[in-house]
């Protein structure tokens, strides 16, 4: 509204008529005085959150074990195949049966409950201790997904700790740290990791994963990650405090969906702006806004 220079009504007009038009008027100037100035801004209350702490892994599918099945003598033909490669056997479980050249036969057997993962048995072929082997079987059908992680992530991990895995062609399983390398690759200082995969799913040894291992959590002031701004100050957020912006230095955490972890600077309640911008500059005069998510 635009404000007009003050003058004296009852010079001009007579005195009712001034008393009612200065009545009427007054009340709109002191209104508009009164009413907010600056820039509509939205907000957001500065609330606590729980922040899992990551290590990402990326790796491939192995057999945590693997027996090898070949006859315990040389000369052997096979006769008969009975199992074959994806196939899962029990312990004791025939897989061939092998001539003798004297005569007679001899069954090959399981030596351990698992999936067949190779079957090199050729009928008419010749079989013996010593060459190749007729059968390789995973062991109970357990696997391993193997993977390198920074030196700087390894000391983050610890035998047990909870792994979400996905497995290329297979989808998602769960899986736990079983193994940690106890060296590590000088060219590229990164270190081995074993996680054992717990699923009944038949994967694919050799098929690439990728891992996310849970070894903490952090519980904390958060902030959309909008709400953040990097810069030669620092990393700062802005605050509205009595309608006025104020910025504040803050350390910052961790990040998830969208979130990321205040460890120092902010309070729980505070007003942060939603969406920080160089145009909000400190102690410029504002209307804040609560987000409609803040809001229901």
């Amino acid at each position: 509204m635009k404000h007009f220079k003050a003058f004296d009504l009852s010079r001009t007009l007579p005195a009712a008529i001034a008393a009612s038009l200065l009545a009427l008027v007054s009340p709109a100037l002191a209104a508009d005085e009164d009413a907010p100035k600056g820039e509509m801004v939205t907000v957001i209350k500065a609330a606590k959150s729980c922040f899992a702490n990551i290590v990402e892994v990326s790796g491939f599918i192995m057999a945590q074990d693997e027996k090898q099945v070949r006859p315990e003598r040389m000369g052997l033909k096979v006769a008969d195949v009975l199992a074959e490669a994806g196939d899962t056997v029990t312990a004791g479980q025939t897989l061939a049966r092998l001539n003798m050249p004297e005569g007679g036969s001899i069954v090959v057997q399981a030596p351990v409950a698992g999936i067949i993962s190779e079957a090199n048995a050729t009928i008419g072929a010749f079989a013996s201790g010593k060459g190749e082997a007729l059968f390789t079987i995973i062991t109970d059908g357990k696997y391993d997904m193997v993977g390198l992680v920074p030196v700087s992530d390894i000391a983050k991990l610890a035998v047990n700790q909870p792994a979400a895995v996905r497995v290329i062609g297979s989808g998602d399983v769960d899986g736990k740290v079983r193994r940690i390398g106890p060296t590590v690759e000088p060219a590229v200082q990164q270190g081995q990791v074993f996680i054992g995969i717990n699923t009944n799913r038949r994967l694919l040894v050799n098929a690439a994963g990728r891992a996310l291992i849970k070894t903490g959590q952090s519980c904390n002031i958060a902030v959309p990650l909008t709400a953040v701004q990097y810069g030669s100050a620092g990393t700062v957020v802005q605050v509205i405090k009595r309608d006025r912006v104020e910025t504040r230095r803050v350390e910052v955490g961790l990040m998830s969906g969208g979130q990321i972890e205040i460890r120092d600077g902010l309070s729980e309640g505070d007003d942060v702006v939603a969406r920080a911008g160089a145009l909000l500059r400190e102690g410029d005069s504002v209307r804040p806004v609560a987000e409609a998510a803040n809001t229901k």
